[in-house]
């Protein structure tokens, strides 16, 4: 692909109302009190599903700027095989995976590790972050907006 089609503020400039909603969509479930370290695990593995850059290199920096460790981030791409993560995680991780694939549907198994994990409540706003990550996925990939450059980039290291 040779260039950006658009930027995010260009979205948000041709169409505020939407850009809006779907933003609003997605402060929903912290706004609601789930964790935020949490929020930004699901929202970056479907950005990797989904394969936005986008998304993906914002949602490291923002979980980055959470605290979340640098080996959990590397990981992430790989979960099920990881011991990093916690059951709550992994409940959330495969929640993100069915709503993010639903041509392959949502399990009963899936359905039950995350009711296991979280409270109806909690499910019904996780999965609302969920749908608007996919959506910020789809028009970052329609539009293949540039990803976010680092403020203080790392410096590089011989091999």
């Amino acid at each position: 692909m040779s260039h950006a089609r658009s930027e995010p503020n260009d979205f948000k400039a041709q169409a505020p109302d939407a850009y809006d909603i779907v933003a609003a969509l997605g402060q929903a479930a912290a706004k609601a009190g789930i964790d935020k370290q949490l929020l930004e695990l699901v929202k970056l593995r479907a950005s990797q599903i989904n394969g936005c850059a986008f998304c993906v290199q914002y949602h490291i920096l923002q979980a980055e700027s959470l605290g979340i460790a640098a080996d959990k981030l590397n990981l992430l791409v790989v979960w099920r095989e990881a011991p990093l993560f916690s059951a709550r995680e992994r409940a959330a991780l495969a929640w993100t995976e069915a709503l993010t694939l639903l041509t392959q549907g949502v399990g009963d198994e899936v359905y039950a590790q995350a009711a296991a994990e979280f409270s109806g409540k909690e499910l019904a706003y996780l999965s609302s972050a969920i749908a608007s990550i996919n959506v910020w996925n789809r028009l970052g990939v329609a539009y293949r907006r540039s990803p976010p450059a680092r403020k203080n980039p790392a410096t590089p290291t011989a091999s």
